[in-house]
Parts: structure tokens; C-alpha cells; sequence
């Protein structure tokens, strides 16, 4: 009986190991519950005949056509287009729209000037400047970076200037009473404190360039994503539209997921408990 007394303790504490780290990931799985659910009662319904397969194919026939262009090489070559001018345009604007929103938030008076015309061009859809992207640049990938510099440029230059403005005043003055210079002030003071804006920003604006992107390939692009779709359209193949939509889902998700990872990285002190 004490033998068994004492080895009772001994499953308690090796559950107290594992539980902190598995039921949170366990918990977490509740939350894409309603997703096989849907796709269960879409796959239902057209096999029923309740939803028209040819305007909504069955979930089944769009996983066929998705394997079908992956093993033709298809869809990797669009992915990779995709992809790639997002990164080009996507870097161009968070380099410009940092640097800028650093800027005036310390040359108020500039910030003045230029602020209103950015004010101005900001609430213009993407899609208004295809035409003239194609007619400065024409098809192809100078017209696709154009327009994802400009989706993404506006949250990120807004959310930089928003952190830039909002140092705290005493941080401001303890970097004067030191002395600290104009480039010592931004590097040590004013990037610091706007980095959690500025991540924010990035990860609003890296999605806005993700959209923009199949925007401007559905017009002014003979690869990609977009292009895939509207190419699939074109053929009438509906079940090759939904499957490139699945497709720029998933690789949406994976970049948001990468941009909380850094968002985790780089300012671990303001993350939600």
C-alpha cells in the first residue's frame, strides 16, 4: 500500500511536463473546427444536386484540379511569380515608407508640406492606377511593382509616421539633456519607440500587396496567380479558378503567419498575454 502511495505522484508530474505545452496547441484546434464542416456540407450539396457544380465545383474536384496543375509544374512557376513580385514591390515601399515616416516625424515642417499630397493619393484604389501602370511600364512585372508599392506603401508610411509622432515627450527630453544628436536621436530613440507601429504597418501592408498583386495580374501580367485565374475563367474551367483562389488563401495566411513571427521576434515585450 505505501509502495502504491508512492508511486502515485509520479503520472502527475509527467503530465504536469507535457500539459502546459500540448493542450494550448490542442486548444488551438477548436478554432478551424467550422472549416472541414463547411467543406463537408459544400461536398454534400453538390453531390446532391442542392449547388450547382459547374458555378461552385465540389471541394473534391477543386483538390483534383489543384494536384493536376501542381504535377503539370503549372501552378509553382504562377506561385513563384506571384510571389516574387510581391517581395520586389512589398520591399521597395517598406524601405521608402519607413524612411519617409521616420523623416517627418522628426522634420515636422516637411512633413507639412508633404503630407497633404500623400493625404490626397492615399484614398485612390489600386485599381485606378492599371491603366496608367500598363501605360507607363506595360505588361509584365514593372506594372505589377508599381501597383504593390503603392498598395503597400500608404499603411506602412501611415502607421511609421503614427509611431514617430507618438515618442513619449519624456523620452524626448532625456535624449536632449544628454546631448544626443539628430542621427543618434532617430537611432537610439525614435526607431526603437515607432518599431511596434511599424511592424503593425508592415503586416497590414504586406497583405494589401498580396491582394494587389492578383489585381494587377488579372490585367497587366502574362504570369501569376492572377493570370492563372483569369486564364482558368477564360476556358470556363470554374473548379481551376477556385483552386488558384484556395492557393493565394493559403499563401496569404503563410505570409501573415511569418509576419507575426516577426512581430514575435522583434518586439516580444508587446505581445498580448
Amino acid at each position: 500500500m505505501d509502495k502504491a502511495a508512492h508511486a502515485m505522484p509520479a503520472p502527475t508530474a509527467a503530465a504536469a511536463r507535457w500539459r502546459p505545452d500540448l493542450l494550448p496547441a490542442l486548444a488551438g484546434l477548436r478554432h478551424y473546427v467550422l472549416i472541414p464542416v463547411l467543406l463537408l456540407v459544400w461536398e454534400f450539396g453538390v453531390r446532391a444536386g442542392w449547388i450547382d457544380g459547374a458555378m461552385a465545383p465540389a471541394p473534391s474536384s477543386i483538390l483534383a484540379a489543384l494536384v493536376d496543375m501542381s504535377d503539370a509544374g503549372l501552378l509553382w512557376r504562377d506561385v513563384w511569380a506571384s510571389v516574387l513580385r510581391v517581395t520586389v514591390g512589398f520591399s521597395l515601399a517598406a524601405a521608402a515608407a519607413i524612411t519617409l515616416g521616420l523623416a517627418f516625424g522628426v522634420w515636422t515642417r516637411a512633413a507639412a508640406y508633404v503630407n497633404p499630397l500623400i493625404e490626397l493619393i492615399r484614398p485612390i484604389s489600386v485599381l485606378a492606377w492599371i491603366p496608367l501602370a500598363i501605360l507607363w511600364f506595360g505588361l509584365g512585372d514593372k506594372s505589377a511593382w508599381f501597383i504593390i508599392f503603392l498598395g503597400s506603401f500608404f499603411p506602412i508610411f501611415t502607421n511609421t509616421y503614427l509611431g514617430a509622432r507618438s515618442v513619449a515627450e519624456i523620452h524626448v527630453r532625456v535624449a536632449q539633456s544628454f546631448g544626443a544628436g539628430r542621427w543618434l536621436f532617430v537611432r537610439q530613440v525614435l526607431f526603437p519607440s515607432s518599431l511596434p507601429y511599424i511592424v503593425a504597418g508592415l503586416r497590414v501592408g504586406l497583405g494589401v500587396g498580396w491582394t494587389c498583386v492578383i489585381a494587377a495580374e488579372l490585367i497587366a501580367a502574362t504570369s501569376g496567380l492572377g493570370y492563372m485565374i483569369q486564364l482558368a475563367r477564360t476556358m470556363i474551367e470554374t473548379e481551376k479558378v477556385m483552386a488558384g483562389m484556395l492557393v493565394i488563401g493559403v499563401v496569404g495566411f503563410a505570409m501573415n503567419a511569418a509576419m507575426l513571427w516577426v512581430e514575435r521576434k522583434l518586439i516580444p515585450w508587446a505581445q498580448p498575454r
